[in-house]
């Protein structure tokens, strides 16, 4: 029987945000991030759930697979796992996985279908291989990549570092499927209590770490590092990065940042700190913002390039994204809505089936909609358990968008549920919890019922694309919620709740082609209320990843405020039996294992 598609498998590997993506006939078929499916934020490991999650929704297995390329940032898979297999390493390999990482065909593999390559290697096909753009340039940014010495690619032999240098920053031209790399910024390490060298390397993404670090014990809160910025005060910090003749200076840190938050030490809200965290803040932002846009404009004068393509975990800062698409000077920038780890997937994929298999690029990824599409049988079995039962009424609508719409206008909280799953970090309106904008207490009301998140931190507007320009300024498009745009002022009381505190807003542009269920939805609103606008922000609570499956949405809905759950065109209503039963299922017990364990009354 002839062989049907060419299959390629590309997969970020055992640090944060492992993940996989699945092409067919160079497309993208699936990809998905393991938090997803083992409830686990920027969830570690071994890669079987998200390898099974794409070969399942497929309908093959990994024979069919005609290549499988990998990344892990930390070392080159093959030498990570032979470390793993005789190294105790539970961040990397926790001990639940380590039998079924011993019997999976890829673990310690020999094969000459799966292949290694470097870290910003990965980002930069990720961002040009899925672009519109037959040629360009690319500039990827982020926290840390691959060791100097694990780098195989070719760039500027005047871009010298010692072996155990990382990868800070690296810019590309491309053309085709062709790629070149024009320039490469290293940092060379630095000591630290044992592995904690990288907050104290001398690069972009690494100091971004580093303050967020610092103001919220997190390395992995740059987004509310970015949402704090505006609260600060101008020029109060000294500055933390220092660029002169294309050169990045990163000051080593003083006892004059001696006000680090410590866990447990009492309310972060209330913190003595709050105004020095604040005014750091915008520093860090500011200068993160300077040297970017320096870099993009440095790129396209030595380049000469029309077409900016960006990815890496620094291009999740929508604020900078937007002075680099404004201010830069390209007439076009496209960012991969994957920008982060999670993303590696899609380059290593890409990698393959253009470098390696030596095909052509044909795919442009408008939209991130990549998850499986879960049936309405897949919705029943969530909703006839016997514990949702008794706390829900389900309703199928033959309007699903009107009837939203008007549960929308009446002030109601919305989980909304459609289609295949985004991918990335962003809700693009498939996993969104959804709301009105025109009232400014609906942030506190979303906060208070759902998302108990701190109260600085902005929500974020879904509009129809062909409107956004008579609301937001700035005549780039959005469409995966990475550039902030100021609102217009004579649009800033009519749609209060998603504007921040300095006048801005994180935008999603929605277009009929690619979600018309969500088009339809702004469409119906605009109908009923003259405003085309919703408040969208990420289907989850604090600390978990957003719902992917109907089980997840439906545990979401129970056990938060959510007023109505959308199950693609089912409304979803609690009854008068869940103020009663909900408490007891949470003093007794696990409230998802014994929500969705229940039984069927016989």
């Amino acid at each position: 029987m002839p062989k049907q598609h060419c299959y390629v498998l590309g997969l970020n590997t055992y640090d944060h945000d492992v993940s996989a993506c699945l092409l067919r006939d160079g497309a993208i078929a699936f990809a998905i991030a393991k938090e997803r499916i083992t409830r686990e934020k920027h969830a570690s490991g071994f890669y079987r759930e998200v390898i099974d999650y794409c070969l399942d929704a497929e309908g093959i297995t990994l024979d069919d697979v005609e290549l499988i390329v990998r990344n892990c940032y930390v070392l080159p898979v093959a030498e990570m796992e032979e470390r793993l297999a005789y190294q105790d390493m539970p961040g990397f390999l926790p001990p639940h996985e380590r039998t079924e990482a011993s019997k999976h065909p890829l673990y310690l593999s020999r094969s000459d279908k799966v292949v290694s390559i470097s870290h910003h290697l990965a980002h930069a096909y990720s961002a040009f291989a899925v672009s519109p753009f037959e040629e360009g340039v690319v500039m990827i940014v982020d926290g840390v990549g691959s060791y100097q010495s694990d780098v195989a690619e070719s760039y500027p032999s005047t871009d010298t570092a010692t072996p155990l240098a990382r990868e800070s920053e690296s810019y590309y031209k491309f053309s085709g499927s062709k790629l070149e790399c024009v320039k490469k910024v290293w940092m060379e390490p630095d000591r630290g209590f044992l592995s904690d060298e990288f907050y104290n390397m001398p690069g972009l993404g690494a100091l971004y770490s580093r303050a967020s670090t610092y103001i919220f014990g997190d390395w992995n809160k740059c987004g509310e590092l970015m949402g704090l910025a505006p609260y600060g005060r101008r020029e109060q910090a000294k500055h933390l990065l220092e660029l002169t003749d294309g050169k990045l200076h990163v000051p080593h840190w003083t006892t004059e940042f001696k006000q680090p938050y410590v866990m447990d030490s009492g309310s972060w809200e209330g913190s003595p700190s709050m105004r020095h965290w604040e005014d750091l803040a915008w520093r860090v932002q500011d200068d993160t913002e300077n040297v970017l846009l320096a870099r993009a404009r440095w790129l396209r004068e030595t380049t000469g390039a029309k077409n900016l393509c960006i990815a890496g975990g620094v291009a999740l800062n929508c604020v900078a994204n937007g002075r680099v698409a404004r201010e830069a000077g390209f007439e076009n920038v496209w960012i991969q809505p994957a920008a982060g780890d999670d993303g590696i997937a899609i380059g290593c994929a890409y990698y393959g089936y253009l470098e390696i298999l030596k095909q052509r690029r044909s795919f442009v990824m408008d939209h991130s909609y990549v998850g499986k599409r879960y049936t309405n049988q897949d919705i029943s079995n969530a909703t006839a358990k016997f514990l949702v039962r008794i706390q829900t009424s389900a309703v199928g609508r033959h309007d699903i968008c009107r009837d939203t719409a008007k549960l929308l206008a009446d002030q109601r909280v919305i989980g909304w549920f459609q289609g295949s799953s985004e991918f990335g970090p962003r809700a693009l309106g498939n996993r969104s919890l959804l709301a009105d904008p025109r009232k400014a207490e609906m942030k506190d009301i979303l906060n208070k019922r759902v998302k108990h998140r701190q109260a600085f931190r902005p929500f974020a507007p879904i509009v129809l694309a062909e409107r956004a320009k008579e609301i937001f300024e700035g005549e780039e498009d959005s469409p995966f919620m990475l550039i902030a745009k100021r609102v217009r002022p004579e649009w800033r009381d009519k749609i209060p709740a998603v504007v921040h505190v300095d006048g801005t807003a994180r935008v999603q542009t929605v277009r009929e082609q690619t979600n018309p269920v969500l088009y339809r939805l702004l469409r119906e609103f605009e109908a009923l209320t003259g405003v085309p606008v919703l408040i969208n922000t990420s289907f989850n609570v604090k600390g978990e990843p957003i719902v992917e499956t109907p089980r997840d949405a439906v545990i979401c809905f129970l056990t938060t405020g959510i007023d109505n759950l959308i199950l693609h065109d089912t409304v979803i209503s609690k009854n008068a039996l869940h103020r009663i039963v909900a408490p007891l299922v949470e003093i007794y017990s696990d409230v998802a294992t014994m929500v969705m364990t229940s039984t069927q009354p016989t």
